[in-house]
């Protein structure tokens, strides 16, 4: 054995005991499962609410020396704000709406409480990751409630099918309701499954060196080492008309949430949408603000804060590195500064708002940039009801409406003048919180509330853009509240028992969405999701370092949408800026947690 070899094994063995130290006897981690405490009593006065949720932006409560900055508190920027915290990082999170909690914020009118964003969450099982992420995320103080096992409903014109959660229970339900199908459904199973296990590579292709990862892609190794990279760049319509011809199961099969046609959108995400659910779905106990309400303590701790109507108006820039931001006052502008600078704005906001021009034209930007647009946005009727959930038969099940079983045909339709969607609804969803949430009768006795949402394009009511909420004017108020009452005589057609029953009724367009969240062209779910942002070069290049030395992103631009993305992106982001792969940590507490369940049931 030469002296090079003996050095190279002694290094490797010093190496390997580092990171058994480190990330499986707890050295070090941020992540523990004694961290995660029992939930404390359900907070509901509203006091006590807003001194967390609604902290107003004053300089005097700028922390100083600070380490890091966040523009944004959507999951994405307190997911990466709280690891931070966690790893005793003083954070400041700017938020410029009059809340924090980004689109899992809750908004209050005449007695009833919405959720913006958050209709259910999957993975959320015990032991799961995403809900150990979560319990580390709030310490245990999250609680969820599991929806009933058949949690959507898919009305496909006068035909009607379960989607149930389970193991084995979502493909028998829909072999049962599809004979002669059997085939297509196992095999569409066996996909699901095997891209949420290979999922991960996505993770590791963003992790790793750009230049290590891009040579993967122009090199083909990295569809070798994984199918889930052909996936992602296999439209969802090529990929099940393989398994299928019958149009209901190929729509069954489809998740239209987010905009984008089958034909145009990627097969991985579909799949990793349907899987999210396979387990169950959640909603979280106390509305969906629950979730920064239990996060921001933890940045408060490490000495941080979390300020709202603070609106970022751009990224301070010395010799090319961002060292801080400024926040837009009536006053003037107020400089911030921090050594690491994390915009959870998206990508749009980022390099085309907050950064000067010419970081915008710089190649490795541009050629993402030109590849990539504002998904189509979305519009939603709130809708308050007299009478508990109990009392009107409501369900915690979901109810897609789909007017034919072309959904490629149905999505193209919203190219149409909104008068002609009036009249003619292709697709809309119906939710009723309410009937999700068990503490809701207790926080607002005698209410329920119901959802319906439809996608709308932005030209619609892109008019109207930078007027202030409900200033826009009698024309605009008109236009909206036709569509939304179009969309509550149609879920009454479902749901008879609410008629008399409306008390209250506002609907909510792109351009609202473009106000409250700052998304551009009230894209809430970020770039659109089809397959040109799917493809494994742009995939590469979409991560959590900027183009800016010092400037990091997160939300759900980086991974993907939804909150699980968003956090994932979160989680990307911290691990970038400590320079440690978080989800090793998270791992190793998910096979404690299942060890220990081990040893219970033994």
């Amino acid at each position: 054995m030469t002296l090079w070899t003996a050095c190279a094994l002694l290094a490797g063995a010093v190496l390997l005991l580092y990171l058994y130290l480190r990330f499986y006897c707890g050295w070090g981690a941020l992540f523990r499962e004694d961290c995660v405490k029992p939930p404390k009593p359900l907070v509901t006065d509203k006091r006590t609410r807003d001194r967390v949720l609604k902290q107003g932006f004053s300089q005097d409560k700028i922390p100083a020396n600070l380490d890091a900055l966040v523009i944004g508190s959507g999951a994405g920027g307190l997911t990466a704000a709280v690891t931070l915290a966690k790893a005793g990082k003083k954070v400041l999170v700017l938020e410029q709406h009059d809340q924090a909690g980004g689109t899992c914020h809750t908004f209050h009118e005449h007695g009833f409480e919405f959720d913006v964003g958050l209709h259910y969450v999957g993975q959320l099982h015990e032991g799961g990751l995403l809900r150990v992420i979560m319990d580390q995320l709030t310490e245990g103080q999250l609680q969820w409630n599991l929806l009933d096992p058949h949690y959507d409903t898919v009305k496909i014109g006068n035909k009607v099918y379960r989607i149930c959660a389970g193991k084995k229970e979502f493909s028998d339900t829909l072999k049962k309701q599809f004979p002669g199908e059997e085939e297509a459904i196992e095999k569409f199973s066996v996909l699901m499954k095997k891209v949420s296990r290979h999922v991960g590579y996505v993770a590791m292709l963003k992790i790793m060196p750009q230049w290590l990862s891009l040579l993967m892609v122009r090199s083909g190794l990295l569809y070798w080492l994984s199918p889930v990279f052909r996936l992602s760049e296999s439209s969802h319509t090529q990929v099940i008309s393989e398994l299928t011809s019958n149009k209901d199961l190929q729509t069954i099969f489809s998740y239209p949430f987010y905009g984008v046609p089958p034909n145009d959108s990627s097969f991985m995400i579909n799949a990793i949408l349907l899987q999210h659910y396979k387990r169950g779905a959640w909603y979280p106990r106390g509305g969906s603000s629950e979730i920064a309400f239990h996060m921001i303590p933890i940045i408060e701790r490490a000495g941080g804060r979390v300020l709202v109507r603070a609106p970022v108006s751009r990224v301070l820039l010395t010799n090319g590195r961002a060292t801080g931001v400024a926040v837009q006052r009536k006053e003037g502008e107020v400089l911030i500064h921090a050594p690491i600078i994390i915009s959870d704005a998206g990508l749009f906001n980022t390099y085309e708002r907050l950064l000067p021009p010419e970081v915008k034209a710089a190649p490795e930007v541009a050629s993402i940039m030109s590849k990539l647009q504002c998904a189509m946005g979305c519009f939603l009727v709130f809708v308050g009801l007299r009478g508990t959930s109990e009392e009107l038969g409501l369900k915690s099940t979901n109810l897609w409406l789909y007017q034919e079983s072309d959904l490629n045909n149905l999505m193209q339709k919203f190219s149409s003048e909104l008068e002609e969607i009036c009249e003619n609804l292709p697709i809309m969803f119906i939710t009723f919180p309410s009937a999700k949430d068990p503490t809701y009768q207790q926080r607002h006795p005698g209410h329920s509330c119901m959802i319906a949402l439809t996608m709308a394009p932005y030209s619609w009511f892109s008019e109207w853009s930078g007027q202030t909420p409900r200033q826009r004017g009698e024309e605009y108020h008109n236009k909206k509240m036709k569509l939304a009452q179009n969309m509550v005589d149609r879920a009454t057609q479902e749901f008879p028992q609410l008629e008399g029953k409306i008390e209250y009724m506002e609907a909510a367009t792109p351009v609202s969405f473009e106000h409250y969240l700052a998304a551009p062209q009230g894209s809430m779910y970020g770039a659109d999701q089809n397959c040109r942002r799917y493809h494994c070069e742009i995939m590469s290049r979409m991560r959590v370092q900027s183009a800016v030395p010092g400037l990091y992103l997160t939300g759900q631009d980086v991974f993907s949408s939804g909150l699980a993305g968003a956090v994932h992106a979160g989680l990307l982001c911290a691990s970038a800026v400590l320079n440690r792969i978080l989800h090793v940590e998270l791992q190793r507490v998910k096979e404690a947690i299942k060890r220990r369940k081990s040893q219970k049931s033994a």
